[in-house]
């Protein structure tokens, strides 16, 4: 396990916590989702059940009959699936995940608690415990050359992930503002805010705001 995976992400809240420590960087999971889904669905416990082929759901959660959910997926404990939400294949959602109105949640990993509500797009991209999207917000996942995806890591290093398909990392707690865009590859740190309507790209470190102007501001 790649240090940016523990200074993004509390592995404690996440049903993929195995296969992250396995990992070189947590970005190499998302092609083998769908493995790393059916290796877990007869591990689950006994309180989950399988709403339809190849989607298991935990106790508690609540799915909108407007809702379209297509396998394989696993929604955990108290979740909330509202209107018109879209869960488009290998999708694993960790315990009181929020997906709502009119949101696209595809081959991603949601930790416990995070929040994705209304009119967002969630693509081969990490979101770690209790990270918040606001209104609109958008994690793209394709560049429109169609060529590989590069991230910036915290030391400055500028790395080929091998992927022409990645969303963001986004870490814990983080919030990102109402119509914000993040370019393909971004990653942002433990706490740290973007501001709505920013694009954004690269990596915001930990507790740092972007604002419209783009720059960082510490929160200290």
């Amino acid at each position: 396990m790649h240090g940016l995976t523990e200074s993004l992400f509390d592995l404690h809240h996440s049903r993929s916590r195995p296969f992250l420590e396995k990992a070189g960087y947590p970005w190499e999971i998302l092609p083998g989702l769908g493995e790393i889904l059916s290796s877990l669905i007869p591990e689950l416990p006994s309180d989950y059940r399988e709403l339809a082929p190849g989607i298991w759901v935990g106790e508690g959660t609540r799915i909108e009959s407007t809702a379209l959910l297509r396998g394989p997926a696993i929604i955990g404990r108290n979740c909330d699936i509202r209107h018109a939400a879209f869960i488009r294949e290998n999708v694993l959602l960790g315990d009181e995940v929020v997906v709502g109105n009119s949101t696209e949640v595809k081959n991603a990993v949601l930790f416990d608690g995070v929040q994705v509500p209304h009119f967002n797009y969630v693509g081969d991209s990490i979101l770690g415990y209790k990270a918040h999207l606001g209104a609109g917000a958008i994690l793209s996942n394709f560049k429109a050359a169609g060529d590989e995806i590069f991230v910036r890591l915290p030391d400055g290093t500028k790395m080929g992930t091998g992927l022409n398909k990645l969303g963001g990392l986004v870490g814990d707690f983080a919030e990102i503002g109402c119509n914000a865009v993040l370019f393909p590859g971004t990653i942002t740190g433990r706490k740290s805010v973007i501001y709505p309507l920013c694009p954004a790209r690269g990596y915001v470190p930990e507790r740092y705001m972007l604002k419209n102007d783009g720059e960082l501001y510490p929160m200290d």
